[in-house]
């Protein structure tokens, strides 16, 4: 891939900032300053990837001659967004809604420059196992739910949770690596 634009990343999310170094291209990052509200008329898709567009377009504004690349997760069951926790009680409800259940977990995404703008999404269905109250417990002691749409992080210690995945693993952290790349190809 030939690059000769500046490339950003409108996320400070270490986990994007991880995929995107596997495309081993240069990239900085800028953290878009917008309000992430869900158009709720719309389908959740198309919405998450609106404010996947909201935050490229932020950073855009700041850096016309650049590329910039913005995205966003969401955690979907049962027609319900599960966002990212307040506290510990409404991530042990959460876990408590997802375990033995199949879920969506929907990732945004944007690329844009001043003469062009991809937007797309991607959905993934999880299927966690049946967790007892110890198992869950015993994950939100570890802290790793904290500011994780959906409390858990698929990466980490509740990969263990994990049954099966129908969609793109790095979608779920959080990048769809492969669509991303697409993109970029069709940009750069």
């Amino acid at each position: 891939m030939s690059i000769m634009k500046k490339i950003i990343l409108a996320s400070q999310s270490p986990r994007r900032k991880e995929l995107l170094e596997k495309l081993d291209i240069p990239f900085t990052i800028m953290v878009p300053n917008i309000q992430e509200n869900i158009d709720t008329n719309i389908q959740l898709s198309d919405a998450i990837s609106q404010i996947a567009k909201e935050k490229a377009l932020c950073i855009l504004d700041k850096e016309p001659e650049s590329i910039v690349i913005g995205a966003d997760t969401i955690v979907v069951y049962k027609n319900n967004i599960l966002g990212k926790p307040k506290d510990i009680n409404d991530a042990y409800n959460m876990l408590s809604m997802l375990e033995g259940n199949i879920h969506q977990v929907i990732t945004g995404i944007c690329v844009a420059s001043k003469n062009k703008i991809l937007i797309d999404a991607h959905t993934s269905n999880v299927t966690f196992d049946h967790l007892n109250d110890k198992q869950i417990k015993q994950y939100l002691n570890t802290m790793e739910w904290s500011d994780k749409a959906g409390s858990y992080a698929i990466q980490g210690k509740a990969a263990k949770f994990i049954k099966h995945i129908d969609g793109d693993y790095y979608s779920i952290m959080g990048l769809p690596l492969n669509l991303l790349y697409k993109m970029l190809l069709q940009i750069l």
